[in-house]
């Protein structure tokens, strides 16, 4: 089995790859506390592969994932092929979700989040490095601790949290 440590990112890659590259740099920059094991760093994939193909790398990918981060943008809950998908295999692996509303919604964002996540147990954040790195240190071990008492739903932090941060 593999270890489990990296940070699984899905998006749109014809629309929204801009988010996810700026997530990089985040990561990059010295003056920001944004840091995060990509999992896309697994096994690189050739944009010609099959869809069976790519679909293998993505799950080694998510195999060695503790957590899995979805870029909601415009049209998100409209691909089926690979999102729906990744968003699929991190339901049945048990990652905890956190969704990035790329519109700067604190919530989740009905008109975009993709139905298959709407009624489960993840959080929705606005998207930013300070709420998202927020999220990904906090939200594993409430995840667990939650879906121990059999809840679920979407959740997004208080606007406290956000003012705490800064934002």
């Amino acid at each position: 089995m593999a270890y489990r440590n990296k940070v699984y990112i899905a998006f749109d890659a014809d629309s929204d790859i801009r988010y996810y590259r700026l997530m990089q740099a985040w990561k990059q920059n010295d003056y920001s506390n944004f840091n995060f094991h990509n999992a896309h760093e697994v096994r690189s994939i050739r944009p010609t592969s099959g869809e069976l193909a790519i679909k293998n790398a993505l799950r080694e990918r998510m195999d060695n994932s503790k957590i899995f981060i979805l870029l909601v943008g415009e049209k998100t809950k409209f691909q089926i092929t690979y999102v729906r998908w990744e968003i699929e295999q991190a339901l049945k692996q048990d990652l905890p979700v956190i969704a990035a509303n790329l519109n700067g919604k604190r919530s989740m964002d009905e008109n975009r989040c993709p139905l298959i996540l709407r009624d489960k147990l993840a959080m929705h954040v606005s998207y930013g490095p300070k709420i998202i790195q927020h999220a990904l240190e906090t939200w594993p071990t409430a995840y667990f601790q939650l879906k121990a008492k059999n809840s679920s739903g979407p959740f997004f932090f208080k606007e406290s949290v956000y003012q705490g941060l800064g934002l």
